[in-house]
């Protein structure tokens, strides 16, 4: 018995070891990187704000440009057969979208040959996709460009990581290696997802703009085809 209560009193002494989970946040993360890291990250985070802004500006664009009353092209119908020339172009500029402005320079040629009216729909609608598609090819090139510089940050951290092995002297510092260990992962990471949010981005408004020059190309047909009809 009197063992035993030693043992006791001996353990009461002995500190209880608390295991602490240690968490990192996003910011310990990144300033683990060191400073190469952090310039690194730096510059991947405004590319990520540079896509944000492009592709919401773009989308509210393209969705603006695609509104169109689907009675619009039976009313300019009835309005050049009836001879309402202004009465059509009027009504062009009051809806002032890509399809209207298209129609509205093949209404300024009625009177010219079919081909003429053609060519210079043709002509306007190159401006207004051109107009559709500004500064969406940033998008596709952050979206390569981004990984790259995830890689650049990756053998950065690499050469830190392998200078502190070879200037140790037999003697690794982990905490020193952890620097380089760090701006490898974390800038990796870091050039993925923005690369891969800029994709996705240039994507949707890919097939989004696509729509709009299909209806502009379809509503085209129609104004031509109604032209050509025989009085």
């Amino acid at each position: 018995m009197l063992l035993l209560s030693n043992m006791q009193d001996g353990a009461e002494l002995i500190p209880e070891q608390e295991s602490v989970e240690k968490s990192l946040s996003v910011i310990e993360l990144i300033s683990s990187g060191g400073s190469a890291g952090i310039i690194i990250m730096l510059l991947l985070f405004l590319l990520l704000i540079a896509a944000i802004y492009i592709y919401f500006e773009r989308l509210f664009a393209i969705k603006a440009a695609s509104k169109i009353d689907g009675n619009f092209m039976n009313q300019i119908k009835d309005h050049v057969s009836n001879g309402k020339i202004d009465s059509a172009q009027m009504l062009c500029a009051q809806v002032n979208s890509p399809v209207s402005r298209l129609i509205n320079k093949g209404i300024t040629r009625i009177g010219k040959p079919l081909e003429d009216i053609n060519t210079a729909i043709e002509n306007a609608g190159r401006l207004e996709v051109y107009s559709l598609e500004k500064n969406v090819s940033v998008l596709a090139t952050i979206s390569g460009v981004a990984p790259m510089i995830g890689f650049l940050g990756t053998v950065i951290g690499m050469i830190l990581s392998i200078f502190e092995i070879a200037n140790s002297g037999g003697q690794i510092d982990i905490k020193q290696l952890s620097d380089g260990l760090y701006t490898a992962m974390t800038t990796t990471v870091g050039g993925l997802i923005v690369g891969i949010v800029a994709y996705m981005a240039y994507n949707h408004l890919v097939v989004k703009t696509d729509k709009v020059i299909y209806q502009m190309e379809a509503n085209s047909l129609e104004f031509l085809d109604h032209l050509n009809e025989p009085i």
